[in-house]
């Protein structure tokens, strides 16, 4: 890092400018810190902060973690909140609004429609699923099930992290809850990126097939478009799955007061599971490379077997907690 320091006598106040040049050694979280330990070792305090260009999603991902571990809270939050808890801690709000879309590299690059579902209202969804659409269709759907399967989970980690007599455990449960929002992102981003291997199956059956070579061409985009198709609800499956680790983990040591929210959570995933699994299989038929069919197929199968074993686990967890 490079930096200056100057007094400026019209606003009685000092400015320290610094170029950050590898925020892999100074992340702009400890540049900061650093300066409000050197202002507070001369008895005055730091009054806010300006970001002057862009700055890389992680860079206010790692500050918003960094703050909250400071104040021993869950790091399991979501990524607006952890942008918002960085933005709040290092004082980039003071001077005029922080807005992240416009300051943060990776919003300011990203296509809005790759994530058109998941950024709806629950009404708006829930119109658009209910609508002669054909998408969002049962894979977005399984995906958003999923995604809301380990929000509960998440919950039961956040809620137990901060739960009163359990102060030396808030590292075990802000892990656990770091660990459903991953879950949660991917599963969210599949919601879009079914709806759109299902568009890539539409636009690939518009093609012309009036000449040989015009038939085989949309052949081949029918068959790279089917693959996608299987592999996208394939993923739900699998993140899906995984996640249930976070929601037994929730079920067995979590805040016992939410116990049935994890059960609710198990639910979702299982069924998330299966209802990727049903696409899956649809969209297989559809798809020339036997092989590759019956390995997903084999693998989906296994999959839906654990998770349906696996839900059964914690229920049992649950009920025996619940006790009526």
């Amino acid at each position: 890092m490079k930096a200056i320091g100057w007094y400026i006598e019209e606003y009685g106040i000092a400015q320290i400018s610094i170029n950050l040049t590898n925020i892999n050694v100074t992340p702009v979280h400890i540049a900061f810190d650093e300066v409000c330990k050197k202002a507070d070792a001369r008895g005055i305090r730091v009054t806010g902060s300006e970001l002057v260009g862009l700055i890389p999603l992680k860079a206010m991902l790692d500050a918003g973690k960094y703050f909250l571990r400071k104040q021993k809270r869950s790091v399991g939050v979501s990524e607006k909140e952890l942008i918002r808890i960085a933005v709040i801690s290092m004082g980039l709000g003071e001077l005029y609004p922080f807005k992240p879309e416009e300051k943060i590299i990776e919003y300011m690059l990203q296509d809005k429609n790759d994530s058109r579902m998941a950024g709806l209202s629950l009404t708006d969804f829930a119109d658009e699923t209910a609508s002669e659409s054909p998408a969002p269709g049962g894979g977005s759907i399984a995906a958003y099930i999923g995604s809301l399967g380990i929000s509960l989970g998440t919950m039961v980690a956040n809620l137990s992290s901060h739960k009163k007599g359990w102060d030396d455990r808030w590292e075990e449960f802000s892990d656990w809850a770091e660990k459903g929002q991953q879950y949660k992102d991917e599963l969210l981003r599949l919601v879009d990126a079914d709806t759109k291997a299902f568009n890539g199956i539409m636009n690939a059956m518009s093609l012309p097939k009036g000449t040989d070579e015009e038939k085989a061409t949309r052949k081949k985009a029918m068959n790279e478009a089917t693959k996608v198709a299987i592999e996208v609800p394939f993923k739900v499956m699998q993140a899906s799955y995984n996640s249930m680790e976070v929601i037994k983990a929730m079920a067995d040591v979590g805040n016992p007061n939410s116990v049935s929210d994890a059960g609710v959570g198990a639910l979702c995933a299982r069924s998330a599971v299966m209802g990727a699994f049903m696409n899956v299989r649809i969209n297989a038929g559809g798809y020339d490379d036997a092989l590759f069919v019956d390995e997903v197929l084999e693998s989906g199968r296994e999959i839906e077997r654990k998770a349906i074993a696996l839900e059964a686990q914690i229920l049992e967890i649950v009920n025996s907690k619940i006790g009526v």
